[in-house]
């Protein structure tokens, strides 16, 4: 190997948001990281709609948040506006959504990490993985320069073998604008690795002076909005609208027209896109009977005029686009100032990683976002920092650092990809949880925040207000049990106006808040000598004072399932040897490699029988051990 232009400790490879998360994670821990991107300026770009969170998604945001992260602290700094949603649903499934500015939202994430100490950021394309004695030794860079490193975490997103798709026109890149990475996936190759390809896509994008906004229905944010990050207090800021508009019966006749020069319906493209989030395109076919779909126009910044329209993701040819866009009420004068595309790209099936999201083929080498098949920002931006912290303890010959499902959601969506695979893009939801009530967005900081401050990513004020938050929580919860409300004119009156039974005699004050339909925070604002607290601490409290019951269930459940995770899968398991096994279920146990019997029991096509014949072979034979 030729002599190392450069040494670090760490190479994080791409700057989407999981290689901003890695980086700053590893640097925050004080190892020497390098940050290689094909280009400096586009650094947490975001190519799909302006925005943060969303159900499942805001849950992520917020335990990035409490293990120290930096995307809650971003999106607070440079949102336009603010929403909660499912607010009249259980509090397991509201969750945080708020629109960016996405120029805005780049700079502030440049200025991180290019203020973060012992982290270095190189314009450079990397070309292959440099190994050494069948080793990882860093990464070859374009023209032929090596850079030497003990880890490799890769996000190289879309970029990999990237190609965009408009009508029958296609061309390499990682995004529109952007070159695609189109030796890398071949060193991948070379090694063994399994290689899939996915698609996915975006819709066009409208100049705001052409369209008229008195068709359409505004959608304002939250007053007053709530942040994401736990640091900050509040958010003052002028919001930005949304607008919702809808498609047409003569908008589903211009797109069936142009279904013959559809690369998706004429066999060109051949990557399997989300099924969560379909084009405009597939959804007309397979709803042949729905009238009309959603557009969302979604406002890309305060200083632009551009839109997002979110609900038409489509990679017809732009006269099609054109069209159809100007079918939609409200848009038809619009202008197009970039046309939507799809962009079939690289993944590798993450069944070939560890749960640290290490791969199983090469030692310290990590991979993380949609080059895991997974899709959306929040997605990759958990799984670069998890790649992180696994990294680091790599660096310190530490134990494996993986989360359990009932401890969040970051474990949850990992977990599903190491032992099921992706025959989609993989989106989160709050429905793949199983103990969601234990998952909230609000007590993200209490599940989570001690790994943070452990690996050294919450320190000073930080922590400081995260523990600070915990005492209150923990103080108004025991002034609550010491309290009895009187059944005064007052809070008889408040309690008819949120449709509750007036008090007759004193209750415990726990036993009011219990009540599914009593708002705490509306019960508190009749006392003015109880302690202030932020809405975000009331509402914790309240959850967990309303659904403490099906809590504690929840934790018996998951306490049970920690049984099978302590029983531990030897890494040289021969599923030959275990008699009463099918040949399919060898098969899979052996590709995935489960960890433990719990992961076993979560792989697809392992039935409870096998479970209980492999459970039977591990304690005869002595194969088990226990964490």
């Amino acid at each position: 190997m030729k002599q190392a232009l450069e040494e670090f400790d760490v190479i994080v490879i791409g700057a989407g948001h999981a290689g901003c998360e890695a980086a700053l994670a590893t640097a925050r821990s004080g190892f020497q990281t390098g940050l290689f991107t094909i280009n400096l300026d586009t650094i947490a770009r975001m190519p799909c709609n302006p925005s943060i969170g969303g159900i499942g998604k805001g849950h992520l945001v917020k335990e990035i948040d409490a293990l120290g992260g930096e995307m809650a602290l971003a999106i607070d700094a440079t949102g336009i506006q603010f929403r909660r949603l499912n607010t009249r649903k259980g509090p397991a499934v509201q969750a945080s959504r708020a629109q960016a500015d996405r120029l805005v939202y780049h700079k502030y994430m440049r200025s991180a990490l290019e203020n973060q100490p012992d982290l270095h950021l190189r314009q450079a394309m990397v070309l292959e993985l440099a190994l050494e004695n069948d080793a990882l030794a860093g990464v070859i860079c374009f023209p032929n320069a090596f850079y030497r490193s003990r880890c490799v975490i890769n996000t190289a997103g879309t970029f990999l073998n990237g190609l965009i798709h408009i009508g029958l026109e296609q061309f390499p890149a990682g995004r529109d604008g952007e070159f695609a990475a189109t030796r890398l996936s071949d060193s991948y190759r070379q090694l063994g690795f399994e290689i899939g390809r996915l698609k996915t896509g975006t819709p066009p994008r409208i100049a705001g002076n052409s369209i008229d906004f008195a068709q359409l229905t505004p959608q304002p944010g939250d007053d007053p909005p709530l942040p994401f990050s736990f640091m900050t207090d509040k958010l003052e800021l002028e919001q930005v609208p949304c607008y919702l508009t809808q498609t047409t019966a003569e908008t589903h006749r211009i797109i069936s027209s142009g279904l013959d020069r559809s690369p998706l319906y004429s066999g060109i493209i051949v990557g399997i896109g989300p099924r969560y989030c379909p084009s405009i395109e597939t959804k007309i076919i397979q709803f042949p009977d729905k009238e009309s779909h959603q557009v969302f126009l979604e406002p890309e910044g305060r200083f632009t005029t551009e839109y997002y329209a979110n609900g038409i993701s489509t990679s017809l040819p732009f006269d099609i686009q054109i069209a159809m866009v100007r079918s939609i009420p409200g848009l038809e004068h619009a202008e197009l100032t970039r046309p939507g595309y799809a962009i079939e790209y690289d993944f590798f099936q993450p069944t070939q990683l560890k749960p640290t999201l290490e791969t199983k083929r090469l030692a310290n080498l990590f991979h993380a976002g949609q080059i895991n098949g997974t899709s959306g920002y929040e997605e990759a931006a958990a799984q670069g920092l998890i790649a992180a912290l696994n990294a680091i303890r790599n660096l310190h010959k530490g134990e494996p650092f993986v989360l359990r499902r009932d401890q969040a959601y970051c474990a949850v969506m990992i977990d599903d990809l190491c032992s099921r695979g992706v025959l989609e893009p993989y989106r989160m939801f709050t429905s793949r949880a199983e103990y969601r009530l234990l998952l909230r967005e609000d007590n993200a900081d209490e599940r989570l925040a001690d790994y943070g401050r452990e690996f050294g990513l919450l320190q000073g004020e930080r922590w400081l207000k995260l523990e600070s938050r915990r005492e209150q929580i923990g103080q108004e919860k025991e002034r609550i049990e010491h309290t009895v409300l009187a059944p005064d004119q007052q809070v008889n009156e408040c309690l008819r106006q949120m449709q509750s039974a007036p008090l007759t005699e004193a209750q415990p004050l726990r036993k009011v808040i219990a009540r599914p339909e009593i708002e705490y925070a509306r019960l508190r604002e009749l006392k003015p000598d109880w302690p202030a607290l932020a809405p975000g601490l009331i509402k914790t409290v309240e959850s967990d004072i309303k659904y403490e019951g099906y809590i504690k269930r929840q934790r018996e459940q998951a306490i049970k399932l920690q049984d099978l995770e302590k029983i531990m899968i030897p890494d040289d398991m021969d599923y030959n040897t275990v008699h009463g096994l099918t040949r399919e279920i060898r098969q899979r146990l052996t590709e995935i490699g489960p960890r433990t019997l719990a992961q076993a029991a979560r792989i697809s096509g392992v039935t409870p029988a096998a479970l209980s014949i492999l459970m039977i072979f591990l304690k005869t034979h002595g194969r088990s051990g226990h964490v």
